[in-house]
């Protein structure tokens, strides 16, 4: 790349809008040019997974309105990998942004098969990089770097500027025995530290690990001795995306005389991703769920989605016996080759326990060693910050606290500059020492059906609130004076229990038609005669249980000319 002139005004920026103070959700933005003329590369386009304070809400994508306004200078996404946290946005938020994606043709074809889904195969770009050789996006070019991680084709990216290099990682790990795929490219990395790399922007997940992060030829060792001598079935669960997990569920399979049997239907998915890759074609026969009853139990290993507990996932149903193929009897094993991931223990717990009271034998990494993580611990990141040597250095992927001591780390490391960040900070990374010049808006959108809505929407507020405290509603029909034709109708809907129900609607039924016969202005007023049964039915379950649940009122006054109907339910605040 040429050299900066002495008269330009260019500044090169770093931007996350997710993925620095959390784990997962991974949009990372490159900017380099004039002021107000900035032209924008992302990194990664990912989503997490939404915890019980969204009821009926899955998944959870970053707001992307601050590049979504500057659409027309973002000149492509960059994909890192296929994991779900990095380019598990795409196909919802692609619309928003409709630039170019780039990709390996591993982590296109997981892609492809979202694009399907949601109907975009034939209108998003999609670029397969499959070489190192580097490639030219506007101002920026890119060389991919090959890592080792917990899926295939992983790659840090190279970004040169005008104004420097800076190495993105993305996840990754050193693995000696990887098993599937590549070793990191440790000659790479560095020869780009020999060339000097202004930022090392890099993944912060096991920072407070000491030591190195293990291999997954060891899990495989591991394995095959822990399923050695087991008279009824072995299962295996584990993440779907695990390539060479899955190619270690086969060997086991192979050890031991059994046949692998696939069960869940995003391993078939990431399965058929491999294979349209060139990988597993060596693994032998894969059986569905359909065939495994009809095999002896010591001749089946299974392997199943759902390591985290999740309530759809083959595990869960399993478990619960609500699975329409696969059962479990006493003596069997359950193998987690997992991690437990934050935030899943009581999940994972009580489809534990569901296993444990069917006398099914349970295995997880507390138990045996039956996982590796794809995130370095400290002594792969010295080993990295060694070969890079970076001016700079910003820690992302990771919660506050890893940030923190990812920072002080690099500070260990002799890097000149370590900066930590929150998603919204724009660091300017040159001209001159890195500084956060300043702090754009971000936020997360739920997915909620087919539409993409602010966790904070009234709408999620009302249903959070609807799960915690229930409902209630009041049914008033009045004259055109005001004066009540029949009792107030009170419903109630997740307030109390049983024959308490009927009591407290009867009860708040009575003070509200108290309340409007007391009325002496505001009753030939629907709004004003329908806020007030509403503060007296909320009065009146808050004083009987202390709940404040999401009211509604019914008003329908009768008129010489027939009936008007009003209808308001109380706007949730937050």
């Amino acid at each position: 790349m040429t050299k900066q002139s002495r008269k330009s005004k260019e500044s090169l920026y770093f931007l996350p809008l997710g993925g620095a103070g959390e784990i997962g959700m991974n949009l990372n933005l490159y900017g380099l040019g004039e002021p107000g003329a900035e032209k924008w590369l992302m990194a990664d386009l990912g989503m997490t997974f939404a915890d019980d304070s969204l009821p009926g809400v899955d998944l959870i994508v970053p707001d992307a309105t601050w590049i979504e306004t500057r659409r027309e200078d973002l000149l492509a996404i960059v994909l890192t990998h296929a994991h779900e946290d990095h380019l598990g946005a795409v196909h919802y938020l692609w619309d928003r942004l409709r630039c170019p994606v780039y990709a390996t043709p591993f982590a296109a074809a997981v892609l492809h098969r979202k694009l399907q889904e949601a109907g975009l195969e034939d209108e998003v770009p999609v670029h397969i990089v499959d070489d190192d050789k580097p490639f030219d996006i506007g101002p920026f070019r890119v060389s991919m770097v090959g890592i080792t991680h917990s899926t295939l084709e992983a790659k840090a990216l190279a970004i040169e500027t005008s104004l420097g290099t800076v190495l993105h990682s993305g996840d990754w790990k050193l693995d000696p025995r990887p098993l599937v795929g590549e070793e990191t490219d440790a000659a790479a990395l560095q020869a780009w530290g020999e060339r000097g790399v202004l930022a090392l922007v890099c993944d912060s997940t096991n920072v407070l690990r000491p030591g190195e992060s293990g291999s997954e030829g060891t899990v495989r060792d591991s394995l095959i001795e822990l399923a050695a001598g087991r008279p009824g079935r072995v299962v295996v669960t584990t993440f779907s995306s695990n390539i060479a997990r899955i190619e270690t569920a086969a060997a086991v399979a192979a050890a031991h005389d059994r046949h692998l049997v696939v069960v869940g239907r995003s391993l078939w998915r990431f399965i058929e991703a491999a294979r349209e890759s060139g990988y597993l074609a060596d693994i032998g026969p894969l059986l569905s769920d359909r065939e495994a009853g009809y095999l002896p139990p010591d001749k089946v290993l299974l392997l199943c989605t759902g390591c985290q507990g999740e309530p759809r996932g083959a595990m869960t149903r399993i478990a619960e016996g609500s699975h329409p193929q696969v059962t479990l009897e006493a003596g069997d094993l359950v193998i987690f080759s997992s991690k437990i991931i934050p935030g899943n223990e009581r999940s994972l717990g009580r489809l534990q326990n569901l296993l444990a009271l069917a006398e099914v034998d349970v295995i997880t990494e507390k138990d045996a060693f039956v996982h590796v993580s794809g995130h370095p611990s400290r002594d792969e990141l010295a080993q990295m910050y060694n070969w890079v040597r970076p001016e700079i250095a910003v820690p992302v992927h990771g919660e506050a606290r890893h940030l923190r001591r990812h920072t002080q780390f690099a500070r260990e490391m002799q890097v000149p500059h370590p900066v930590q960040v929150t998603n919204g900070d724009l660091l300017r990374l040159a001209p001159g020492r890195p500084e956060i010049v300043d702090q754009v808006p971000v936020g997360r959108l739920a997915v909620d059906g087919g539409l993409l809505v602010p966790v904070g929407s009234a709408v999620l507020q009302s249903r959070r609130k609807l799960m915690y405290n229930g409902a209630a509603q009041v049914a008033l029909v009045v004259d055109r004076l005001g004066r009540l034709l029949a009792d107030p109708q009170v419903a109630l809907g997740g307030v109390v229990d049983g024959e308490q129900d009927g009591e407290l609607a009867a009860l708040a039924a009575e003070a509200i038609r108290k309340e409007i016969e007391g009325m002496r202005k505001g009753r030939r007023d629907d709004a004003l005669l329908g806020e007030a049964a509403r503060k007296i039915l909320r009065r009146t379950v808050r004083q009987a249980c202390g709940r404040r649940p999401v009211t509604a009122v019914q008003v329908v006054r009768m008129t010489e000319a027939g009936f008007r109907q009003y209808q308001d339910v109380e706007e949730t605040t937050p």
